[in-house]
C-alpha cells in the first residue's frame, strides 16, 4: 500500500540566495542522519562541497556519529547564497526506495513562487534526472546535458538552470568525478 508523503522540510532560502539547488524528494526519514536536505550519510552532496570548497571531502562530515556538520552547512550556505529546496513537495513511494524512479509525484511544486521569492537568484542547479525534469517542464524550457547549463527567462528575469549529476551514490560517479561538474558551475556563477 503506498502512502502520500509531504515535503517535511521548508525551503531553505537564505535572504542573498543567487542560487537555488532542487532535488526531487528527500528519503524516508527512517534514512536521515540530520534533519536537513540530502540527510541520508550514504548520499554524497557534503562531500563534495566540502571537497570542492575546503579541499577535503570529509569537511562536513562527522564521520564517528556518521553524520554531517549540520550547522556548519547552513552557516556555510548562508554566507554563500545558495538555496535548497526539490521539485516535488507531495510523494508516493511505489516501491520502500530513495529512489527517483520509484517516486510518483502526486503535487510538484510550485517553482514559480519559489524563484519569485528570492529575487536575487540567478540561477538553478538540478540535482537528478527526476528534478530536471519536472524543472524543465514547469518552464517549457530545453533540459541541458549532465554538466552543463542552459539560459532562459521566468519571471522577469534571465536565469540559467545546470543539470548535475545525482549526489547518491546509487549514481555511478566517483565523488570527484561528480565534484568537477559541479565546481564549473560554481565557478561561472561566482561563488568560488
Amino acid at each position: 500500500m503506498s502512502v502520500t508523503e509531504e515535503h517535511p522540510l521548508r525551503p531553505f532560502l537564505p535572504e542573498n540566495t543567487r542560487l537555488l539547488m532542487l532535488g526531487s524528494f528527500p528519503p524516508a526519514r527512517n534514512r536521515w542522519c540530520m534533519d536537513f536536505f540530502y540527510p541520508n550519510f550514504i548520499n554524497d552532496m557534503w562531500r563534495i562541497f566540502g571537497h570542492i570548497f575546503f579541499g577535503d571531502k570529509l569537511h562536513f562530515v562527522d564521520s564517528e556519529a556518521k553524520t554531517f556538520r549540520r550547522e556548519d552547512i547552513i552557516s556555510f550556505l548562508n554566507e554563500k547564497g545558495i538555496g535548497l529546496y526539490d521539485t516535488a513537495c507531495k510523494v508516493c513511494r511505489t516501491k520502500n526506495t530513495a529512489s527517483d524512479k520509484d517516486l510518483e509525484i502526486v503535487e510538484a511544486t510550485d517553482l514559480g513562487s519559489l524563484l519569485d521569492s528570492i529575487p536575487t537568484c540567478r540561477a538553478v542547479i538540478t540535482t537528478g534526472q527526476k528534478a530536471t525534469d519536472t524543472f524543465a517542464s514547469y518552464f517549457g524550457i530545453k533540459q541541458p546535458k549532465v554538466g552543463e547549463g542552459v539560459g532562459f527567462s521566468a519571471l522577469g528575469r534571465s536565469l540559467t538552470i545546470y543539470r548535475m549529476p545525482s549526489s547518491s551514490r546509487a549514481y555511478p560517479m566517483k565523488i570527484e568525478r561528480k565534484a568537477e561538474y559541479y565546481e564549473k558551475a560554481f565557478r561561472q556563477l561566482g561563488l568560488i
